[in-house]
């Protein structure tokens, strides 16, 4: 068997991460890190206790554990998108206006971020490569420029319009 070049951890990290919707997990994962951490905050800080007390620990950890599923299970990430941004909006009763609007805003964003993601796209080529092919096919023979709709046209003279 021919032994195949070590690929690094950051090339191996790369690659893992390219297949997955990794920016809208984590974010959504730390989005309900952040809410769990502004329910520790000091009792003059904290904005909601009591009934809603529960639900002010299991929407932020739902959130956590969406986070970690988009980014270990990413075949079912519209589920997990469309629930994480149902739990994102739900912690700004439950949960101190959602820690402060930061893990809303985070949750949010990250579960947007997940939606849009499409697992078979071609990548993004830069705008410099883009056009550097651009030119190379707009180039014609030499001496010869071509441009989109003109060239010469067969039977018009030298001083005849086109």
């Amino acid at each position: 068997m021919p032994e195949r070049p070590r690929q690094g951890f950051g090339a191996a990290f790369r690659g893992w991460r390219a297949r997955r919707p990794f920016w809208g997990g984590l974010l959504l994962a730390l989005g309900g890190g952040e809410i769990l951490l502004t329910e520790k905050a000091s009792l003059k800080v904290v904005m909601h206790i009591g009934m809603q007390g529960l639900a002010g620990y299991l929407l932020p950890g739902l959130m956590v554990l969406l986070g970690l599923l988009i980014l270990f299970s990413p075949a079912q990430r519209l589920f997990y998108s469309l629930t994480g941004i149902l739990f994102s909006l739900g912690t700004w009763i439950t949960s101190n206006l959602g820690g402060f609007f930061v893990g809303l805003l985070l949750g949010a964003v990250g579960s947007c971020l997940t939606f849009g993601w499409l697992p078979d796209q071609e990548p993004r080529v830069p705008r410099r490569r883009r056009r550097e092919q651009a030119r190379a096919a707009n180039r014609g023979g030499p001496g010869e420029e071509v441009t989109a709709g003109t060239g010469p046209v067969p039977g018009a003279g030298a001083g005849e319009p086109a």
